[in-house]
C-alpha cells in the first residue's frame, strides 16, 4: 500500500509551514505502508495541479493532505471540504479570490473519504491531542482537500482522501502572544504517523459521537 502525505510551503508572513516540517519527520514506511511525501504551494491556482500530479505520477491508495492551523490547540481532521473560496488573506500568488467556486460544475460539497474517526481514535489511544472539524475554511487548505476528493470522485475512483490541520510549531509560537497553542514539531510527527497507519489498515471509522453543537 502507499500513501501520499503532503505539507504545504509557507505563508502569511511565516518562515516555515509545521505541515510540511512535520510530513518530513514521518518514516518512509509505517507498518508496512509506503509514505511518499510532497509540498504543495499555497497557492488557489497551483495547488490542485500540482497535487494531482503527484497522484498520476504515484498512485497511491490514499492521499492525506496536512496543512497549518495556527490557533487550533490540537491537530485537527478535517471531514467535510466545500466548494468555494473565500480568501481573508492573500495566497502565495497575491491572489485574493472572494465568493468564488472552486469548481463551478462540482458538488457543494465532498466528504473526506479517509476513516476520519478511526484516525482520531488511533491518535488519541497514543496520548497525542487530535479532534475532528467540520470545516476546512475558505482558504488554500480546503481548496486543496475539496480537489482532492474531485480528482478521486471523477479521474480516480478507489482513491481516498482526507485532510489534517495542524497547530504552530513551538518555533512560530515565539514572539506571538502569551498562550498561543503550539506543539513540538516531533509530536506533530507521531501524529501524522498514527494518522497514516489508521488511513491504511482501518476499514471504517466507529460508530461513535464526536459532534459539536455549534
Amino acid at each position: 500500500m502507499k500513501i501520499l502525505l503532503t505539507g504545504f510551503d509557507p505563508f502569511g508572513g511565516e518562515t516555515i509551514n509545521p505541515s510540511y516540517e512535520a510530513v518530513c519527520r514521518v518514516p518512509d514506511t509505517v507498518a508496512g505502508t509506503q509514505i511518499i511525501k510532497g509540498k504543495i504551494p499555497t497557492s488557489f491556482a497551483a495547488c490542485g495541479p500540482v497535487l494531482e500530479q503527484m497522484l498520476q505520477t504515484y498512485r497511491p491508495d490514499a492521499v492525506l493532505c496536512v496543512g497549518q492551523a495556527g490557533g487550533r490547540v490540537s491537530a485537527a481532521v478535517e471531514r467535510v471540504a466545500i466548494n468555494l473560496m473565500d480568501a481573508r488573506i492573500p495566497d502565495n500568488d497575491g491572489a485574493q479570490p472572494i465568493d468564488r467556486p472552486i469548481c463551478p460544475d462540482g458538488p457543494a460539497a465532498y466528504f473526506a473519504t479517509v476513516p476520519v474517526k478511526a484516525i482520531i481514535q488511533a491518535v488519541r489511544a497514543e496520548g497525542l491531542p487530535c479532534d475532528i472539524s467540520y470545516s476546512a475554511g475558505t482558504f488554500v487548505c480546503n481548496c486543496l482537500l475539496y480537489q482532492a476528493l474531485h480528482i478521486a470522485a471523477t479521474k480516480m475512483p478507489g482513491l481516498r482522501a482526507g485532510f489534517i490541520h495542524l497547530p504552530y510549531s513551538e518555533q512560530q509560537a515565539v514572539g506571538k502572544p502569551e498562550g498561543t497553542p503550539c506543539l513540538p514539531l516531533k509530536t506533530m510527527a507521531d501524529i501524522l504517523t498514527c494518522a497514516v497507519q489508521a488511513a491504511a489498515h482501518a476499514t471504517d471509522s466507529p460508530h461513535e459521537s464526536m459532534g459539536t453543537l455549534f
